[in-house]
């Protein structure tokens, strides 16, 4: 996941996943859907807790493989060829997605036939001309369908969700009315809508510069498997697009979730080394901002409109369609596949909930839905399904290389650095005697301008706090640093909350000369 806004400095939120390598559990394999970050993104980390062989469909797998970098053998299957995985049979199953090759998955059981959505709507007409596989579907729900862990993404919305197609309707309508350079956000994994991006672009005589590593990759890797046609010479690198003239160029960037190192983000500050904006340029976010980063979206399009770009964003600009299925798509499914459970999966709590209800509004006979957690323990039998128990299944927070490292303790001190600052006193004792030597060195940072002119009394009150605070200790013949600096601390803190009405971060630092 992405960080939110209150885990300062994480670069990543991954699961946990030490409850898959506990009590001597055997991982039989890890079968994949789709290559959409959310469902691949942390799979080098579940390759360090398990051993396990990994398969999906050929593009799923290159761009998973290109990410991992693991040793764990990877497998290519195709849709409707079963794979014996363990004592499971599993079978991939074609799906309309906003990536190709994305596949709910059926999973043969002891137990039963359990069904996984995956990510998946009902387009008619999409881009690879390969629609979902409603036949496959309707044939495992008149053989017997135990459980179907349903997708409850967009089950707030009525209807059907649009298709693909119309992403490319409009971008062909809109190319021929910038005369200034386009710049187009989206997801890095969205190859139809890259094919759609290009196609719109030949039509006006643009060329294409890819502005960020994830998505040239990517580009790459479907480019040679053949998920994307790019018509020749018309992929050029962002310095040859610096040198054409503003009407033959545009440019594919990450950023449509404005994280803050994207291209696109880099580029709203002026910070990008290699595209600066300018008065003309026209930039389309042909993504929705998921829950949780809209502010983040919002500050990039500022930044944009600053420095005179027109911006077309929002649900009605007609740049991004969603990849998921609305109610009556989700309705449809159930009817297809006519299980005796539903379990609504990849969802905030009320998409769940609400899914579970949509699930028994649907009538069939003795459905019933089962609403868990991340960590829920499910448990099937031949005629039976219940909420077993729990496991621990928190998240996980990388920062840089570090995994796990990063704690309640240390966001909160980040908070703490964040909101007031640090005052750091830098304390010389004499060794024999106890004795101050010198007076205190203050360093402030965050917290006040150390130049500023009601600073310097501040500071001189602070250093007269510290030598009385070492005082005491001496009198009380508590001179060990310990002592020392607990004292010196909360003596600090009293006095700059008198004087300021703030609380920074207060670091004593004890030298023994």
């Amino acid at each position: 996941m992405f960080p939110e806004d209150d885990l300062l400095g994480v670069d990543l939120v991954i699961p946990d996943y030490s409850a898959l390598a506990r009590n001597g559990r055997k991982v039989w394999g890890v079968a994949l859907t789709h290559a959409h970050e959310d469902h691949v993104g942390s799979l080098p980390y579940l390759l360090r807790a398990v051993s396990a062989p990994v398969y999906g469909t050929p593009l799923t797998i290159g761009l998973a493989k290109n990410k991992s970098r693991a040793s764990a053998p990877f497998h290519d299957v195709q849709p409707r060829q079963p794979v014996s995985i363990g004592p499971f049979e599993v079978e991939w199953i074609r799906v309309g997605h906003s990536i190709p090759d994305a596949c709910a998955l059926a999973i043969k059981t002891p137990a039963g036939m359990l069904v996984f959505s995956g990510d998946f709507k009902f387009d008619q007409t999409p881009i690879d001309g390969r629609p979902t596989d409603l036949a496959r579907f309707a044939e495992l729900g008149e053989a017997g369908v135990l459980a179907l862990f349903l997708d409850s993404t967009n089950v707030e919305r009525p209807g059907v969700t649009p298709s693909e197609r119309v992403v490319g309707e409009s971008l062909q309508k809109l190319f021929p009315l910038v005369r200034g350079r386009i710049l187009v956000t989206t997801f890095a994994s969205n190859i139809h809508r890259f094919q759609q991006i290009f196609d719109a672009a030949a039509r006006v005589d643009r060329k294409v510069a890819a502005a960020g590593r994830s998505i040239a990759e990517n580009l790459k890797i479907a480019s040679q498997l053949g998920y994307v046609s790019i018509p020749p010479s018309m992929l050029v690198s962002v310095e040859e697009a610096n040198r054409l003239p503003d009407d033959r160029v545009l440019l594919l960037t990450t950023g449509s979730q404005g994280e803050p190192l994207s291209a696109l983000t880099r580029i709203s500050t002026g910070a990008h080394k290699q595209v600066k904006l300018k008065a003309g340029d026209t930039v389309i976010f042909s993504a929705s901002p998921i829950p949780g980063n809209e502010a983040m979206v919002a500050r990039t399009i500022n930044f944009l409109f600053k420095h005179g770009a027109e911006v077309i964003y929002g649900p009605h600009s007609g740049g991004h369609v969603s990849g998921h299925a609305s109610q009556e798509e989700l309705r449809m499914m159930i009817n297809l596949v006519r299980p005796r459970y539903v379990v609504p999966v990849h969802g905030e709590a009320r998409h769940l909930v609400l899914n579970g209800r949509l699930a028994r509004s649907v009538g069939l006979p003795g459905l019933e839905a089962l609403i868990g957690e991340n960590g829920t323990i499910f448990e099937f039998g031949p005629a039976s399904g219940r909420i077993a128990g729990k496991e621990d299944a928190g998240n996980v927070l990388v920062d840089g290389l570090g995994v796990g490292d990063v704690g309640d303790e240390v966001l909160r001190d980040r908070k703490h650095l964040a909101h007031d600052g640090v005052f750091i006193a830098l304390v010389a004792v004499a060794k024999e005697t106890g004795d101050i030597v010198r007076p205190p060195d203050l360093v402030t940072r965050g917290f006040v301008y150390e130049h500023g002119p009601h600073t310097e009394k501040l500071l001189e009150g602070a250093r007269d706090v510290v030598g009385a605070a070492v005082d005491r200790c001496r009198q009380r013949e508590r001179t060990d640093f310990g002592a020392i600096r607990t004292e010196v601390r909360e003596a600090l803190a009293k006095f700059l909350f008198e004087k300021t009405g703030r609380r920074p971060m207060v670091l004593p630092l004890l030298v023994e000369v």
